[in-house]
């Protein structure tokens, strides 16, 4: 794709109309919806909108697992000029109350026990209940009609909000353009098609997990939410549903490759895709050692602020497990230096993303929109606004870029600037270890010193032998001034509700 590419962008909602309307687009527990029963159901959904006194460019809340509603409101909130705040179904009351404030939203849906736990004073806005809507839609008449091509596709269409990792949660501002584009985009890396079957078990308020939804409708093919307990779920549905798309976060994967996989739920997959964190070597060996040759794996890195950056092509992940690829279509990716200037192979600087997957900025917060999106550097050929990721990469002879770390959690310690990413490889490198996560913790005498967290293979071995050995293979394979201070086991990880490694609850823990 050429930089006049961006032109392509279209209306969100028209999404739903396909491009065969008898082909499946949606399969929930309750049945599947043809192209054009989705296209329909939009339709009933933005009347529904309308009818509550709704003007365009109020914002409304869905606070939803996977259901039918929560899968079409993003489409009927922007075929009528509204913009939609979806709330991962995890979090809890105050948290929800803490974004529909901040986003203003005009009114939130739920199911009747997330409403409840709901006080009086939580929220200001209109609350109302999925299954009243859905009966309420039943006998509405007229759907509204698909937007007109017309639409200005910079209008906004959603404000997602980040999980808070790294503080007070953002609403990231996204226009139809932003979305649409990011479909087209990776149904096309992915070369998704019609026949493709995607299940989308990432959470719907996540980027990465509403995307799914939406590269699936713009290659034509068919989305499969699902709401799971267990990895072994995920699983059952794979083979149940015939899958061909699969989706997750390396926390996740994790889980899924500790799983017995039968034949049935490997047969039609044709890709597995990464984001939310990096895939290590040894897990990008355990999947193909379950899923075959025959399957691509593919590795991607975003931040919400651009949707989606990087993807490596999947015929050299073998060769090269730890990069980031290069830039998706539609997006320009540059590293710099402290200059802005674009730094040399292998000279670590900042990702800079440019281009019209760039977000808005932040909703209601100038001050931090202008910490992160500021003008593109000068090598930019799209000029215009960029976002400055904060993580630290570099980008090899070989043209491919490869994460260093992100700067806000860098480790410093006796002068030294040390990437957690590097000492979290090596542990699970070991063998020793399924996950690790490297922190740093004060100390007098060298600032900051490193505590490592793992997550031991053999739960039955005793942690002090596993540490002993861990110790051992760390001194080996790390310099002196990366060794860990003190390494603690847990059995399980704290994750945040996009499913990914709760580093600030890692580091509130207290360690005697």
């Amino acid at each position: 794709m050429n930089i006049e590419s961006e032109n392509a962008a279209f209306p969100l909602d028209h999404l739903a109309i396909g491009k065969d309307p008898d082909a499946d687009a949606l399969v929930m527990r309750s049945g599947t919806l043809s192209y054009k029963m989705l296209n329909h159901r939009v339709g009933l959904l933005a009347a529904w909108l309308l009818g509550q006194g709704l003007v365009k460019g109020d914002r409304v809340g869905t606070w939803l697992a996977k259901t039918e509603l929560a899968c079409i409101m993003p489409l009927a909130s922007a075929r009528v000029g509204l913009i939609h705040v979806p709330v991962n179904p995890l979090l809890k009351p105050a948290q929800v109350a803490h974004i529909m404030s901040d986003s203003g939203a005009r009114l939130l849906i739920s199911n009747s026990g997330r409403l409840k736990s709901l006080e009086d004073s939580d929220v200001d806005c209109g609350l109302f209940e999925d299954k009243a809507i859905a009966s309420a839609l039943e006998l509405l008449g007229e759907p509204v009609a698909p937007s007109p091509s017309t639409t200005d596709t910079d209008d906004l269409a959603a404000i997602l909000y980040t999980s808070g990792s790294t503080g007070r949660p953002k609403g990231v501002m996204l226009s139809h353009a932003n979305l649409t584009l990011g479909a087209l985009s990776v149904a096309e890396y992915l070369k998704l098609s019609a026949d493709d079957r995607t299940i989308c078990v990432l959470p719907l308020s996540f980027d990465y997990g509403q995307n799914q939804l939406f590269s699936a409708w713009a290659a034509g093919g068919c989305a499969v939410p699902l709401d799971y307990l267990t990895p072994r779920d995920v699983m059952k549905a794979c083979a149940r549903e015939k899958i061909t798309t699969l989706a997750a976060v390396p926390p996740l994967w994790v889980q899924l490759v500790e799983q017995d996989w039968p034949e049935d739920a490997v047969a039609s997959m044709r890709r597995l895709t990464n984001s939310g964190g990096a895939l290590t070597p040894s897990l990008v060996k355990q999947l193909r050692a379950i899923f075959g040759a025959g399957t691509d794996i593919y590795a991607m890195y975003g931040l919400t602020e651009a949707f989606r950056s990087t993807y490596l092509d999947p015929a050299l992940i073998d060769d090269n497990p730890t990069s980031m690829g290069t830039a998706i279509p539609f997006a320009e990716i540059l590293v710099v230096d402290e200059a802005r200037a674009v730094a040399g192979p292998d000279q670590a600087g900042e990702l800079v993303h440019c281009g019209p997957l760039v977000a808005q900025g932040y909703w209601n917060d100038p001050e931090r929109t202008a910490e992160r999106f500021k003008s593109a550097p000068e090598a930019s050929g799209y000029r215009g606004t960029a976002v400055y990721s904060g993580d630290t990469v570099k980008r090899g002879a070989d043209g491919l870029l490869y994460f260093v770390s992100r700067d806000d959690a860098m480790i410093k310690s006796s002068g030294n600037r040390i990437s957690p990413t590097e000492i979290e490889k090596i542990a699970v490198e070991s063998g020793m270890v399924a996950e690790a996560v490297a922190l740093g913790v004060p100390d007098e005498r060298l600032g900051q010193a490193i505590r490592l967290f793992v997550r031991p293979v053999d739960a039955d071995l005793p942690s002090d032998a596993m540490t002993e050995q861990l110790e051992k293979y760390l001194k080996q394979n790390l310099p002196n001034f990366m060794h860990p201070r003190d390494i603690v086991p847990l059995s399980e990880f704290p994750k945040n509700p996009n499913g990914k490694l709760d580093r600030n609850a890692l580091a509130s823990m207290d360690i005697e």
